[in-house]
């Protein structure tokens, strides 16, 4: 079996890296979400780990599609399933990207918030539309959390998904910039690390 399906038990390691990852970083940072919610954040992160399914093909080559492209194809499906698998993509796309790639944001023309409030939003809208439906009714619940909790989630995912560490001072600024725009508590912590302290949140930080 192992000899035949290489790739099959390479997934399963991968996801078992990932079960272990999110289940350390939510113990650590100490953040308690469903048993159902926990599999989805380490599905999408095996799902990602395979950069085909994160980025697309256009008529300019492989590419991220904008969480504002995506936002419009919801608005403009024809059926119900096509805007759900369009939301539920733009939420996915959202988490993992402010999560994994926070730091590269400040580079961009949007910043990690606008990426927390669309992916937030797409959840919570998916958690709507599935409330009122019986066969729907857990993924509803999954939803519903990961719209609440979708920074802790986004931190979750960042140190699962990444170990990477600030190496200058560029770097801690933008620790200080993702907390000030989200209240992440992952970076609070991060920065706390390096001796800048900032709570409450909304407050300037102190260095000691």
């Amino acid at each position: 079996m192992t000899a035949d399906n290489p790739e099959l038990i390479l997934s399963t390691n991968v996801r078992e890296h990932f079960q272990h990852s999110v289940t350390a970083a939510m113990s650590r940072q100490q953040v308690a979400a469903e048993d159902v919610t926990i599999n989805y954040l380490v599905n999408l992160l095996t799902e990602f780990a395979h950069t085909d399914r994160l980025f697309e093909s256009t008529d300019d080559g492989v590419d991220l599609k904008p969480l504002a492209f995506l936002y419009g194809e919801a608005l403009e499906a024809d059926h119900p399933e096509v805007r759900n698998r369009a939301l539920k993509r733009l939420g996915d796309i959202a988490l993992f990207i402010a999560g994994v790639f926070a730091e590269s944001l400040s580079r961009k023309l949007v910043d990690v918030d606008y990426y927390v409030a669309m992916g937030g939003n797409a959840y919570s809208y998916l958690s709507d539309v599935m409330r009122g439906s019986p066969f729907a009714i857990s993924r509803s619940v999954v939803f519903e959390e990961l719209a609440e909790k979708f920074v802790d989630f986004v931190d979750v995912v960042g140190e699962a998904g990444s170990a990477s560490q600030p190496t200058s001072a560029a770097d801690t600024l933008r620790l200080y910039e993702i907390w000030l725009a989200t209240g992440s508590k992952r970076a609070s912590r991060r920065l706390a690390e390096l001796g800048i302290h900032v709570a409450p949140f909304g407050c300037k930080p102190t260095r000691h």
